[in-house]
């Protein structure tokens, strides 16, 4: 067991008060005013507990020292810091390094050696805090500082150029080092190694670079943002196995709010740890943020603002820098977004987004499709390319305004892969749970929706169905010829604006307690209505964009459709004229 430990919680010399105050534990706390640090001002947004409360869990101080001593070996390579110590900030102290290397319990393979509690690192903060060059630093420290022989340490991303950007500046870090050059350690182009002791840092971007590498000590996954699938992550987490006290350190900058990403399943799962929802001690994450109140108005450009979302404000990011950059967001909606995100750690999209999600989600209510027999129903038919996405929404009526929602929605066998990339494998999911239904084969199996939409007509009392002449296959044709009461409605301004600004104005009007558009929180739907995005023509028109929307908005295509037939046409009633033609809406 270590021999220089720290007081426990219940030590008169490190005060409750003030460690709850700002947010870290009083064995940290101590820590910080027995090496000399300044207790941070910027309290972490978001912050999981520290594993102090793990059966046998002891705060080694000598061990913070040890990583510590080993960055300062390390020294800066650009701008006014070139040539000095790499030496951690206090606020980098106290809510990362302390936290993460401070907490050690016995192992359970060898109770006479203690181990690290915490396996899984996550650091969120605003760009210009200097989390590529600790993430370096703590990568070489795993690789050659950690007492761990033949340790393997993987820099990984989706692509190499992407792992580079971790990797590059600890292989400068490294060159700079006459400390590690004296213990031998050696940059290569994509590889930092030391015969010594066989161990290396290198980049690794996709699973089969990690094939070889099986036994991993550590990982560093630099902007988890833009990382389209977990797969690498995955592989990464699952080389760790055979290692007594592996780390995975996870740093990033907050998304544009997409629902479906790893990055927003991690959040997710981040957040639960932090109200006390899920419990895991060796999971340990830290998040700087500005409040979302500071995302309105003026509040994005006043400096007590900076200051909140900014541990580093003042070194870096500078103030002349933060004053820089506000005033060009101030200019443009599209940089203030990205101001908001980037340097204020607010989740928000770079586009404007027609219809938020909070106001999506409070319309959800419950939608029991076999209760909606025999009801008047209109239905809304996008059909994509042959290899993509189609949907079917059907909306029945009620008698106070209000609408439900039912949507059958389609993809190749083929395409469920493509869409696993772009959803972090939500798309199986979706599959496995009935709200994406497979077609066989690499191309849309048209036969399968003509029998859907028609098995459909028995259970609903179908008014109309409308559709995009455009995209019009022989799929229609044969629906009509099967009696389907099929409707052109061609996707300029003039049809779609009336429906489009309506859908908007239910789902505003609508709350939790009485939602006006039940879809029953469709997680396919929430995706795409997450991706919508409009033009405007210079009336005021608005019209769904494909082109500028994050993604698929098939659904919500389907559903404005059928709002539009819904708000004006009459149920079906005896044999229906469209039998022998269809109806055009301009």
């Amino acid at each position: 067991m270590p021999t220089t430990r720290s007081p426990r919680s219940g030590s008169r010399r490190a005060p409750k008060r003030k460690a709850r105050q700002h947010g870290i534990s009083p064995e940290v706390l101590w820590f910080l005013e027995q090496r000399g640090y300044e207790v941070p001002t910027c309290v972490p947004a978001i912050r999981t507990p520290e594993p102090r409360d793990v059966p046998g869990a002891v705060f080694d101080p000598a061990r913070v020292d040890k990583v510590i001593a080993a960055l300062r070996c390390l020294r800066h390579t650009q701008g006014k810091w070139a040539g000095k110590p790499l030496d951690p900030d206090p606020w980098q102290v106290a809510y990362i390094i302390a936290p993460t290397f401070g907490w050690v319990k016995p192992s359970e393979d060898d109770p006479g050696r203690c181990v690290r509690i915490v396996r899984d690192l996550y650091v969120e903060v605003s760009r210009k805090n200097g989390k590529t060059t600790l993430a370096s630093g703590l990568a070489l420290v795993l690789a050659f500082a950690d007492g761990e022989p033949g340790a393997q340490v993987v820099a990984v991303a989706g692509s190499e150029k992407q792992a580079r950007f971790c990797f590059d500046p600890a292989k400068k870090l490294a060159g700079a080092s006459p400390e590690l050059k004296a213990a031998g350690v050696k940059p290569l182009r994509s590889r930092i190694i030391q015969p010594a002791t066989d161990s290396y840092f290198e980049v690794a971007a996709s699973v089969g670079d990690l094939l070889h590498g099986a036994n991993l000590h550590g990982g560093i996954v630099d902007e988890l943002h833009v990382h389209k699938s977990p797969d690498v992550i995955d592989a990464v987490e699952s080389g760790t196995g055979a290692r007594d006290q592996p780390l995975i350190i996870t740093i990033t900058t907050a998304d544009d709010g997409s629902p479906e990403s790893v990055y927003a399943h991690r959040r997710e799962f981040v957040e639960k740890l932090a109200r006390g929802t899920l419990k895991n001690a060796s999971q340990y994450a830290v998040i700087f943020a500005a409040d979302k109140e500071d995302g309105e108005g003026d509040a994005p450009f006043r400096e007590a603002t900076w200051k909140r979302a900014n541990p580093g404000y003042g070194i870096s990011p500078t103030r002349e820098f933060m004053r820089a950059a506000a005033a060009k967001a101030r200019q443009n909606p599209v940089e203030r977004a990205r101001f908001l995100r980037l340097h204020l750690g607010l989740r928000t999209k770079q586009q404007t987004k027609y219809i938020e999600l909070p106001v999506w989600d409070r319309n959800a209510g419950m939608v029991d499709r076999a209760q909606l027999g025999g009801r008047p129903a209109y239905g809304g038919l996008d059909l994509a390319a042959t290899s993509d996405l189609s949907a079917l929404c059907w909306l029945v009526p009620d008698d106070a305004g209000g609408y439900d929602a039912a949507w059958r929605i389609w993809t190749p066998e083929a395409n469920v892969g493509r869409l696993n990339e772009r959803t972090a494998n939500a798309a199986t999911e979706w599959v496995r749970r009935g709200w994406l239904t497979v077609t066989p084969g690499e191309v849309m199996d048209y036969d399968h929706i003509r029998a859907a939409v028609n098995e459909d007509r028995e259970h609903f009392q179908v008014g109309e169905i409308a559709y995009d002449p455009w995209n019009s296959t022989q799929l229609v044709t044969d629906l009509l010829e099967d009696g389907a009461p099929m409707v052109t409605m061609r996707q300029g301004f003039v049809s779609m604006s009336p429906p489009t600004k309506e859908l908007s104005r239910i789902l505003k009007q609508g709350t939790a307690r009485r939602p006006l558009l039940r879809h029953g929180g469709n997680p396919v739907m929430r995706w795409m209505i997450d991706n919508l995005a409009v033009a405007e023509d210079a009336a005021g028109n608005v019209k769904p964009d494909k082109r500028r929307s994050g993604d698929k908005i098939d659904g919500p295509v389907a559903l404005i459709m059928a709002l539009d037939r819904a708000r004006n046409a009459a149920p079906a009633q005896g044999p229906s004229v469209y039998e022998e033609r269809g109806l055009e809406v301009v």
